[in-house]
Formats: structure tokens, C-alpha cells, sequence
């Protein structure tokens, strides 16, 4: 199977998850031609990315959610206005789109979230099938619970998850917990990399982050002023600063590297973070407390979530006190763990399914002729 990938390259997670597939079809004889990844002026494609795959990478420019004017939340209307003017340009980015389908020879299309690859299957309808991949489609699944507020925003993120997945063959809902079957809406278990099932846990003093959008490091700050003994490293995407920035000898700032990433969170006591759903997946899987302070609505609802499986509590700030304390009493979910380690043959039994059939049969002679 010859498979093209389509990654929204917003944040850490639709990329990390991009690798890990990639290296589990590469590893069951399939192959990834091509890996196109959607860009904008106020995100940068880390240097993780290019040195994790073996594909090709290209880049398209694709709508980005901007956060508000101090830099920690998203700003919708901001947003929208912003993304309503680049639309020719969009509509450029969906041509190519189409292009690189129809030439790079692929039987299939994985798309991890990308807006622009649901409106290229609505608008120019290539024949290559199309699955969807990422957490925000268990959303639409029936059985599950969304937060009881903001039921506006909870109605415009299902929307946008519908048009992500436009003439889909089936959506793979990453999942905290395994989950029935819902029309098109097929419940998998977190697609973590490799390097995760590699770590040597340990319990040291520190307490690890990552924050989506750099606004929020003024309150990690101002908490840090308060608290000076216990020691803060966390992640950011402030690409204009240093690799890392030593603010002083217990708070440092690092620049977004998956490898270093993970060796600290194995090391570390606790874990606080905006609440994207691969990390939070990372810590729950590593037996790390967690701190999720939401930065938009699927982050909530990602955070809510989490919760209901005992991984950590939710904050509006970086008030990392309440993280300590609950830090104190937290214990591992064994259960997510064996539903993580079946993510391989759960994913492979879903993608193997698009196999063209004549390949299907070639497969089956060789199998009997060894």
C-alpha cells in the first residue's frame, strides 16, 4: 500500500502522530510517498519533524487559528477574519492538494486534520480514498460526553471536523478508551511514538510544560516569582528566542524538540500543559500527574476528558500549587496503557482494510508460495 500523507501542521501533536504512523506502515511493508504539511506566517514546521520521517516533505499554506493579542488563547473572530482574506491563496493550496494526489501514484490518503484536504475532496473529488485521522472526530462520536458549556463553540468544532473530513472513507477517532463503532467513526487507541515505549521513568524534582502559545509564559513566570525553589523547564514555540532560555538556575524555556521533550517528561514529578491531546496521552502513558490549563475549545474538551479518566485536573492558569497537591495522591491507569500497546494492530487492521485488491491477492501468492 502506497499511502499520502496530509498533516495540519499546527502544534505538536498531528505531526508526532504523522512519524509514528509512518514508521508503523514502513516497518508492515507499506510505503509513504509524500508528506504534505499545511504552514502559516505565525507557525514554523520544527526541525523534529524532518529528521523523524523518511518521506519527502512539502508544504502548503493552510488557515491557522491566531491567538488573541496577548498571545494565550485563540481569538475566533481574529481568526476568521484573517483566514477570509488569504482565500485564493487557499484555493491555490487546494489545486496542489489535488495535484500531488493524482501524481504521486498513492492508494490512499491520510488525512491528520487538514482542513484544505476535506475541501479538496468536496471541490475536485480524486478517486484515491481518503481516511481521517485524529482525536477531535470522537466529538462527533454519539456516545460520547462533551462539557456542558459553550455549546456554540462545541457546535463550530464539530462543524469544522465535519468539513475536515468531507467524502471520507471513515474517521479514526483517537481515543483515552476504547469505544464502539459510530457510522463512519472508528474508536483507536493514541498513536504514540516509538521513543515513548523507550523511556526510563524516574521521579525527579522538576515539573515539565508545554505551552501552545507563548502568552502564557508571563503567568508561569509570575508563579515561578512566588515559588523560586521548585524547578520549571518547559517547552514553547517563541522561535525568535534561543534554544534554550535560562530565565535563571530553576526556570528554563526550551525550544520545541520531541527527543529532549520526552527524556524530561520521563524524568519528571509532574506534568502542566494546554492540554493537547498527544501529550496529555505521553504523560498518562509515562504515569505523570497532570496540570491542563486549555488554550481553546478543543483543548477542553480534550482536558474534560482526561479527567473523567483520572489522568489530572483542569485550571485557567498555570497555578501550578494545585498541580503539587495533586501530585500527592495520583495514581497510573493501567488500562490506558494496555489500550496504548494495542494501538499497532488496532491501526494496522483499520488501514489494511484499503489495500487495492490486486495487491491484496499478490500478497496472498507470495504468503503461499513461502
Amino acid at each position: 500500500m502506497k499511502a499520502l500523507f496530509i498533516v495540519q501542521g499546527e502544534g505538536r501533536g498531528h505531526l508526532t502522530q504523522a512519524i509514528s504512523l509512518e514508521k508503523l506502515l514502513r516497518d508492515n511493508g507499506h510505503e509513504v510517498v509524500e508528506i504534505l504539511v499545511g504552514k502559516s506566517e505565525t507557525r514554523r514546521l520544527p526541525g523534529f519533524f524532518h529528521r523523524s520521517v523518511h518521506a519527502p516533505v512539502k508544504q502548503f499554506l493552510s488557515p491557522n487559528f491566531l491567538p488573541s493579542r496577548a498571545k494565550t488563547y485563540m481569538n475566533l473572530p481574529r481568526s476568521v477574519f484573517y483566514n477570509i482574506l488569504r482565500l485564493p491563496e487557499y484555493v491555490e493550496s487546494m489545486c496542489y492538494i489535488n495535484q500531488r494526489i493524482q501524481e504521486s501514484g498513492a492508494d490512499i490518503v491520510i488525512n491528520f486534520y487538514e482542513l484544505l484536504t476535506g475541501l479538496t475532496y468536496f471541490f475536485f473529488r480524486p478517486s484515491v480514498p481518503q481516511i481521517c485521522l485524529g482525536h477531535q472526530y470522537l466529538f462527533l462520536h454519539k456516545d460520547f460526553e462533551l462539557p456542558k458549556q459553550n455549546r456554540c463553540s462545541l457546535f463550530l468544532m464539530n462543524v469544522f471536523s465535519r468539513l475536515t473530513s468531507l467524502r471520507a472513507k471513515c474517521r479514526l477517532a483517537l481515543s483515552f478508551r476504547s469505544m464502539p463503532k459510530d457510522g463512519k467513526t472508528h474508536v483507536v487507541p493514541p498513536l504514540l511514538r516509538e521513543d515513548v515505549f523507550t523511556q526510563e521513568v524516574s521521579s525527579g524534582n522538576y515539573i515539565h510544560g508545554y505551552m501552545l502559545n507563548v502568552g502564557f509564559a508571563e503567568n508561569v513566570c509570575q508563579w515561578h516569582n512566588e515559588h523560586p525553589e521548585v524547578p520549571l523547564r518547559f517547552f514553547w514555540d517563541s522561535w525568535g528566542e534561543e534554544p534554550v532560555k535560562k530565565v535563571d538556575d530553576t526556570l528554563s524555556f526550551y525550544q520545541l524538540d520531541d527527543v529532549e521533550f520526552l527524556r524530561q517528561m520521563a524524568g519528571c514529578k509532574a506534568y502542566a500543559s494546554t492540554a493537547g491531546f498527544e501529550s496529555v496521552c505521553e504523560a498518562m502513558y509515562l504515569g505523570k500527574p497532570l496540570l491542563m490549563v486549555p488554550a481553546h475549545i478543543e483543548q477542553e474538551c480534550n482536558a474534560f476528558d482526561a479527567v473523567k479518566n483520572g489522568a489530572g485536573i483542569v485550571s485557567t492558569d498555570f497555578n501550578l500549587d494545585h498541580l503539587l497537591a495533586f501530585a500527592e495522591n495520583y495514581r497510573p491507569n493501567p488500562d490506558f496503557v494496555r489500550w496504548v500497546q494495542s494501538s499497532r494492530y488496532v491501526m494496522l487492521d483499520e488501514l489494511e482494510q484499503f489495500i487495492p485488491q490486486n495487491q491484496i491477492h499478490h500478497m496472498y501468492m507470495v504468503e503461499e508460495f513461502v
